[in-house]
């Protein structure tokens, strides 16, 4: 990002290294990246970005949502108990907070673009291999590789947001959400047709085309050069900028690009610097809360589905295992989706994209972090509607809006916090709160599967109040980094 102030890298004490070369001649024009940025504006180089490294989140969101559509079917085949359905999406999140850090590390040091192709062949090489999983053990297993792998596409935003001019932040990363959403009702229906014919194994094997598809496609991005600066790799930085610049028919700034004073990498330490100390720890918190409720959102709705949705339902949403069977009083019960659980799922999940023009012009208008409490304490509010007895029709309803909400949270807090660090730590500042994030993730399951069965109220209580809890804190960020220039 641009250069930071001097007083900003003395706060953090980070470690400067004398440049090689000569400093340019004196009265010589310099520019830095962000200004070069800047100068060549949003063209043709950052739609093919966006529609690249956006496809990014269609293959994370078939990872991620494949769960909650394959959980009856395995439920069947191993005769599983709640807990042992809940585990498995616990691992999933488990593998990808180990591998979040790991990978932000990486990235920082090696570079955005080798990482996410890296965690590209991993994730498709596991998810393939998971289609053959002989047990229940291995699926775990094999399913914690995969979500090792989905965890390095965070580097995808880390590439967006540094080529993405400052006016365009707020309108582009939102609108990202439209290829989660298209990744989430791509499963959704394939699930539908795939499960019932030919089953749950040649799903996931479908489901891993398009990242097979996608690594060939990454030759056309190029390593960030916000990245390459901060490495003193200035040449490779400058021919990228250029090359936007051709593609967008737009000119360079005048004068040479300066190399600013090499800083030691992304560490851990700088994160929890006093300068940062605050803005971290509220941050982790928000991270943790948002996926605990997004989450947990995506598992009780799939857990209403298969037990029957609304208390006034005429019939359950899931195919009916026979008036004879015993199952259903069961911990092992099977009771796969039918017709009308599918239906309801891509309808609820299409509130993704609903609030994102709402969420859209918030963040640009009233900033990150009054946008982010707003829709943090609506979300609080909807988990305790789930409690009113009603309808499906209405049931539907408000997992629709809850969808919505928990979409414009993670929206805003990913912006945020893309923006909040500068370039030397902003892969590790994402990777670490990616990675608390993922402790959110791995206790919603036993939530919305276990506790759920065994309290209705007092799990929805719970997902109420950590959302009101993450609202208060986003409130309360020291930091609004609206219309601020990326250091």
């Amino acid at each position: 990002m641009a250069t930071a102030p001097k007083e900003a890298a003395n706060t953090i004490a980070l470690e400067e290294i004398h440049t090689e070369g000569q400093e340019p001649p004196e009265g010589q024009k310099t520019f830095t990246v962000e200004e070069a940025v800047e100068t060549i504006g949003f063209g043709r180089f950052h739609i093919a970005l966006f529609l690249i490294m956006g496809s990014t989140g269609v293959t994370e969101a078939m990872e991620i949502m494949l769960i909650a559509v394959v959980s009856p079917l395995i439920r069947c085949e191993w005769q599983l108990q709640d807990w042992q359905v809940a585990l498995v999406t616990t691992m999933v999140f488990f593998g990808y907070m180990v591998f979040s850090i790991v990978l932000g590390l990486l990235a920082d040091r090696y570079g955005r673009w080798k990482i996410l192709l890296l965690s590209f062949l991993w994730g498709a090489y596991f998810s393939l291999l998971t289609s053959f999983a002989p047990s229940y053990i291995w699926f775990i297993f094999l399913r914690t590789m995969v979500g090792g792998g989905v965890s390095g596409h965070a580097q995808g935003l880390i590439i967006k947001t540094e080529f993405l001019p400052t006016k365009y932040r707020g309108y582009m990363l939102p609108l990202s959400q439209v290829f989660w959403l298209a990744g989430s009702l791509l499963i959704i229906g394939l699930a539908s047709v795939v499960n019932p014919t030919i089953g749950w194994r040649w799903l996931i094997r479908i489901a891993s085309i398009p990242g097979i598809i996608l690594i060939l496609v990454f030759k056309f991005i190029p390593e960030s050069a916000r990245f390459n600066v901060s490495k003193g790799n200035n040449a490779a930085a400058l021919a990228t900028l250029q090359r936007i610049a051709k593609m967008n028919r737009s000119t360079m700034p005048e004068g040479v690009l300066q190399e600013p004073p090499k800083e030691r990498r992304g560490r851990f330490k700088d994160l929890i610097h006093p300068k940062y100390l605050r803005t971290t720890l509220q941050i982790w918190i928000i991270w943790l809360g948002i996926a605990f409720a997004y989450y947990g959102v995506i598992l009780a709705s799939a857990e209403l589905l298969e037990r029957g949705l609304g208390c006034s339902s005429a019939a359950p949403l899931s195919e009916d295992p026979g008036p004879t069977s015993e199952e259903t009083h069961s911990p092992c019960y099977c009771r796969p989706f039918g017709p009308a659980a599918y239906r309801t799922m891509i309808i609820s999940t299409a509130g993704e994209i609903a609030l994102n023009p709402l969420n859209i012009l918030g963040i640009n208008f009233l900033g990150r972090r009054l946008s982010l409490c707003i829709t943090m304490g609506c979300t609080a509010l909807f988990f305790l509607l789930l409690n009113i007895c009603t309808s499906s029709a209405s049931m539907t309803g408000f997992l629709f809006m809850l969808r919505a909400l928990v979409s414009a949270n993670f929206n805003t807090i990913y912006i945020y916090t893309a923006e909040v660090y500068p370039t030397t730590m902003r892969a590790l500042g994402m990777g670490t709160s990616g990675s608390l994030c993922r402790v959110g993730a791995m206790v919603a399951p036993f939530i919305s599967q276990v506790l759920m069965g065994a309290s209705f109220l007092g799990a929805l209580c719970l997902f109420s109040s950590v959302c009101a809890v993450c609202a208060i804190s986003a409130v309360t960020l020291p930091i609004e980094t609206k219309g601020r220039a990326l250091q």
